[in-house]
């Protein structure tokens, strides 16, 4: 991943945080040269190893699925907030128009292994935490335990769990550090109302916002 230094993000608790807030990930391994590419949303067991595990699960119709007899290594992108910056928010935009527009986002790439686990009890454990974290914010939050024996046990005969140990992580945070302190609040200003996360982002990380 090209990485100008200002862009570099490696504080762990910050990418722990964006990947959490953001689980869904492309999941990209290669075989006989080919790419194959699922998107998948994770959970993050920060505990374990030096930089944790993701956990989640595919269907057993995915080709993944056939290519993890043994452990494979894995690429793995999260993604987060993003939005095109208008050179006209600049402003140099009045002064000289040697401006040009851009894109501002915020990745963490990890590099690992995946591996399929093939036990029901840890496929329901993992099922069962993901739907807790992002039904919990629901009045009334839906539970496995709110459809019927035999067609959640049907469902989970369709899929199998599947764990990434994580080898490395490093996040880049594009938020306008390459830009005067001035511009940097000018992008943040504009982006409020049309996106207030990467607004957030832009104040929260860089330097002088």
């Amino acid at each position: 991943m090209y990485m100008p230094t200002h862009f570099k993000q490696e504080n762990l608790t910050e990418l722990f945080e964006l990947i959490e807030h953001h689980p869904l990930a492309s999941v990209m391994v290669i075989h006989e040269g080919e790419i194959e590419a699922s998107h998948l949303p994770f959970e993050l067991d920060r505990s374990l190893g030096e930089y944790g595990v993701l956990r989640g699960h595919i269907a057993k119709a995915n080709p993944l699925f056939t290519l993890l007899e043994n452990p494979l290594p894995v690429y793995v992108i999260f993604h987060a907030d993003h939005a095109y910056i208008s050179p006209s928010w600049y402003e140099g935009k009045q002064e000289h128009h040697r401006v040009v527009p851009t894109w501002n986002y915020r990745v963490v790439h990890v590099k690992g292994t995946i591996r399929k686990v093939e036990d029901e009890k840890y496929l329901r454990g993992v099922l069962a935490r993901l739907t807790r974290t992002h039904e919990a914010t629901r009045d009334l939050p839906w539970k496995m335990g709110d459809a019927p024996g035999d067609f959640i046990q049907e469902q989970l005969e369709k899929i199998v769990a599947v764990e990434i140990e994580m080898d490395s992580i490093i996040g880049k945070f594009k938020v306008s550090q390459n830009r005067s302190a001035a511009d940097a609040e000018r992008v943040a200003t504009a982006l409020e109302d049309r996106n207030p996360e990467m607004s957030e982002s832009i104040r929260k990380y860089y330097p002088e916002v």
